[in-house]
């Protein structure tokens, strides 16, 4: 507990006062001394006896590079105080905005929120953070500064609890050319019942062309391809995805390791990943797409055996040399893949923004 500025100003005035009234008599300590000296006495008593607060932190989804959370404080008071709660955000988050509710004053810095507010017994607060970066990120700790309704005394209370959230790397639409060689991929894996049709729909760009129906188009008005598709089999196939790199590159190996991953398990192929910090035998499934994402979020750099490159279905690199990817003994560099031009990337995949897909491979 400690005088503010204006705790010291008015000890300040009331000496001068108590020098004036030895000069001149009691009459100007009657009048100014008295009152400075019971608001701040009772500032003394309803801070001291201010107890600590309590601190609640609901846990926040994990999200992609890009996506938005949502941070709650609960705080838990046993008084009416005035307060400053004080929240510092980690490496790889800044803030998005603050509770227009209960903010009077946030930090325009992006790396810490300040909040002036009135505690009030049970009080919740929410700010909005946005994941920069991949990997196990925090906010907090979160700092509450209690005064006195006449702002003369403070008392500061440190909780070292803290907010965790898991960043996925961003992922990326393999809508380029080369596409076509994971379609590929996905037709040799992907056990499919060719004599059971499903139905018809419009030509995307990397369909192979022997999934083209060329008497359906020729019937269509408009000319438009389409293409025929099967019923599958419930025993799909596997791909088994490796990669590596040296120190410097792991963010680049992570979003193209994601982007391929989500690529073949939105088409209907179990999925295997074999990393320098992990080994995940094929599956499918939601609960699977996420325990790959956790792992290429704290993904480190490093290097496979020699026999692990060559089990691998698909191979992925990252280096001084760029970032590629080995499909059926091709090397298909990552930017064509994702159609990167000059001004950066293409449009993140649906998928990042929590919209769910058909394949059920969203989180």
């Amino acid at each position: 507990m400690r005088l503010t500025i204006r705790g010291w100003a008015v000890v300040v005035v009331v000496l001068a006062s108590v020098a004036m009234a030895w000069q001149y008599g009691p009459r100007a300590l009657n009048a100014v001394v008295t009152p400075l000296l019971v608001v701040l006495v009772a500032g003394l008593v309803v801070t001291a006896r201010a107890d600590r607060p309590e601190i609640s932190r609901p846990p926040v989804d994990d999200g992609f590079v890009g996506d938005q959370r949502t941070v709650d404080l609960e705080i838990e008071t046993n008084a009416t105080v005035a307060a400053t709660v004080h929240e510092p955000v980690g490496d790889g988050l800044s803030i998005d905005g603050t509770d227009a509710d209960t903010a009077d004053d946030s930090s325009d810095t992006g790396r810490s929120l300040v909040l002036e507010t009135i505690l009030e017994g049970d009080d919740r607060f929410s700010y909005e953070i946005r994941l920069t970066d991949r990997g196990e990120r925090q906010t907090g700790p979160l700092t509450i500064t209690i005064s006195d309704v006449f702002g003369l005394v403070e008392r500061r209370f440190s909780d070292e609890q803290r907010t965790s959230v898991l960043v996925y790397p961003r992922v990326h639409e393999l809508a380029g050319a080369a596409g076509t060689d994971f379609q590929t991929l996905v037709e040799t894996t992907d056990r499919r019942a060719r004599d059971e049709f499903d139905h018809l729909r419009e030509y995307r760009r990397g369909d192979a062309l022997s999934d083209v129906n060329w008497k359906a188009a020729a019937k269509r008005p408009d000319g438009d391809l389409v293409v025929t598709e099967y019923a599958r089999d419930e025993n799909v196939g596997s791909a088994l995805i490796a990669a590596d790199c040296p120190p410097g590159w792991a963010d680049e190996l992570a979003t193209a390791v994601a982007s391929v991953t989500t690529h073949l398990l939105e088409d209907g192929v179990n999925v295997g990943l074999n990393v320098p910090d992990g080994d995940y035998e094929p599956d499918s499934g939601a609960a699977h797409y996420r325990e790959l994402l956790a792992q290429l979020a704290t993904l480190e750099a490093g290097e496979l055996e020699e026999r692990q490159r060559q089990q691998a279905d698909v191979l992925v690199q990252a280096d001084a040399d760029g970032t590629r990817v080995v499909v059926n003994g091709r090397v298909l560099p990552f930017d064509q893949l994702t159609e990167r031009d000059g001004t950066g990337w293409n449009e993140p995949a649906d998928h990042e923004r929590d919209s769910g897909s058909e394949s059920g491979v969203a989180t």
